[in-house]
């Protein structure tokens, strides 16, 4: 009896670049509201190709992740789109890793999946280039292939249609196992039926914590991360543009230009009066500067 072959999926949750992000400072401290979390649309497009794969590899699909319980509707919408397994990584020590510790954490699962393909998207919507998966990918040993567009099997190796430089379009061969970074565009994703979706709330979500993985606490999360969080400041909400200065200006002059805003220097006076006399000041001099309009008598 042969082994069961099996396609691992990396489906990652992605803040929705969108709607407006309301900041509000407490301290040092920012907390951001409005922000929702939406499926990586890349990952999607990576979960489409592994189904499409899957029937001539005759393999079955399993989705995973790492995260807190808000991955779990993406693995069961994993499930609901055909997928036979959903595993999710965290627990204790896992979180707030950064590359470095994410790709030892992804790497030990693919050791215990033992996928013939590893397939994830190339990039996230809210972040760009995620270098974890293709540092999992090289831990485990595996050939990779990024800005996929299309992929078939051909004699048992993957016969793949890649992105190149300018636009172009390079056409490469694989052996098996192999890793798989997919391109947004490479496939439409599809709509689960209804009954799936019903049936892929019954269907276990496996949590694999570190006594799964069986990798100590230091190596994965936080513990492992090498890139450590710094401080956080308030972004300024409304930046002033300012007018290119003279090209025959010093640069000293220059310099000091853009980084006042435009105004001019002035003599430092403590001004005495009640607030709307510093107000109406302050609105003389924005005006006098072109940073708001003259008022007309």
């Amino acid at each position: 009896m042969t082994e069961q072959k099996t396609i691992a999926v990396l489906l990652r949750l992605a803040s929705d670049p969108r709607p407006p992000v309301r900041l509000s400072t407490e301290g040092a401290r920012i907390r951001s509201r409005g922000v929702r979390q939406i499926p990586n649309p890349a990952d999607l497009t990576a979960l489409e190709e592994a189904l499409a794969l899957a029937a001539p590899l005759k393999a079955t699909v399993t989705v995973f992740g790492f995260g807190d319980r808000r991955l779990d509707d993406l693995l069961r919408l994993g499930l609901s789109l055909g997928a036979t397994r959903a595993v999710r990584l965290g627990g204790e020590g896992v979180e707030r890793g950064d590359a470095a510790a994410n790709a030892r954490l992804l790497a030990r699962a693919l050791l215990i999946i033992d996928p013939i393909l590893f397939i994830s998207g190339d990039r996230m919507v809210d972040r760009g280039d995620d270098p974890a998966p293709a540092l999992a990918a090289a831990l485990r040993g595996l050939p990779l292939v990024s800005r996929v567009v299309a992929a078939s099997l051909k004699a048992d190796a993957m016969e793949l249609l890649r992105k190149s430089d300018r636009g172009g379009r390079q056409r490469v061969r694989s052996p098996l196992p192999c890793a798989l970074l997919v391109a947004e565009e490479a496939r439409e994703v599809s709509y689960p039926p209804l009954e799936a979706v019903m049936a892929s709330l019954e269907t276990k979500v496996e949590l694999w914590g570190l006594p799964e993985l069986g990798l100590p606490e230091h190596a994965i999360g936080k513990g492992g991360a090498y890139l450590q969080a710094g401080r956080f400041v308030t972004p300024r909400p409304d930046p002033i543009r300012t007018t290119t200065p003279d090209a025959a200006l010093p640069t000293f002059e220059r310099i000091v230009s853009l980084l006042s805003g435009g105004l001019a220097p002035r003599e430092g006076k403590i001004h005495q009066g009640s607030t709307d006399d510093a107000v109406n000041g302050l609105m003389r001099l924005f005006a006098s500067a072109g940073l708001i309009p003259q008022e007309t008598p």
